[in-house]
């Protein structure tokens, strides 16, 4: 009777925390962009003219901004606009160190013809013979390779379940073996903490000059 119950409570679980949990972070996301609303004049909100809030309007007044600002960056006139604008934040204290930061990592990131979190590889850390996922996100500095005498890459080892947080090491090419994994399917190896994994046919990237050998060269 026992055993029953407690495969009947699992099954109910298995059906309704992937439901409750997806439902939370969308609720999160949306109440996020709803702060978008903030930048209307009251009377252009929606709950002014309908007469109650309508939860989700700030996605849409999101995306527009990011499209339209798209839209304007794209052409010659929109993109000296944004060098201009740039030069003034790179002249303010702390405001350009922060903002010089997260610019470079999101042109890394959403940039087309860079490799940065498009493999997803596995390193000897924290010690010889134990394994950690990893994510490539680049290419090492010369100054590194000319220290190092070794061709040197940059990898990320996140922390799970929370795969925001990690670190960021230096790593010999040859010490990198790379797996036959999906990003997506490597950050829910991470997050899940090791529970799901990939498929067998799961689509991997195009191989890297890498070893198989066990990592080392």
């Amino acid at each position: 009777m026992l055993a029953a119950l407690r495969r009947y409570v699992i099954a109910g679980l298995l059906v309704w925390l992937p439901l409750v949990v997806t439902g939370y972070i969308i609720k999160l996301l949306v109440d996020l962009l709803d702060y978008s609303l903030l930048i209307l004049p009251e009377e252009w909100r929606p709950e002014a003219w309908l007469g109650f809030d309508l939860p989700g309007a700030g996605v849409v007044i999101a995306v527009a901004i990011v499209l339209v600002t798209g839209m304007i960056v794209a052409n010659i006139v929109g993109r000296r606009l944004v060098h201009l604008g740039e030069a003034v934040v790179r002249r303010i204290p702390l405001v350009s160190t922060i903002y010089g930061a997260v610019k470079q990592v999101t042109e890394t990131v959403f940039t087309n013809g860079g490799e940065s979190f498009r493999k997803v590889v596995m390193i000897e850390y924290p010690r010889r013979g134990t394994w950690s996922i990893a994510f490539l996100t680049g290419t090492a500095t010369p100054e590194t390779r000319e220290r190092t005498g070794e061709d040197m890459v940059t990898v990320f080892v996140p922390t799970a379940p929370n795969p925001t947080s990690g670190f960021v090491l230096l790593t010999p090419r040859t010490e990198v073996t790379e797996l036959d994994m999906s990003v997506e399917d490597g950050l829910k190896f991470v997050m899940s903490l090791g529970v799901v994994t990939p498929a067998a046919d799961s689509p991997g990237n195009a191989p890297l000059p890498v070893a198989r050998d066990g990592g080392r060269p």
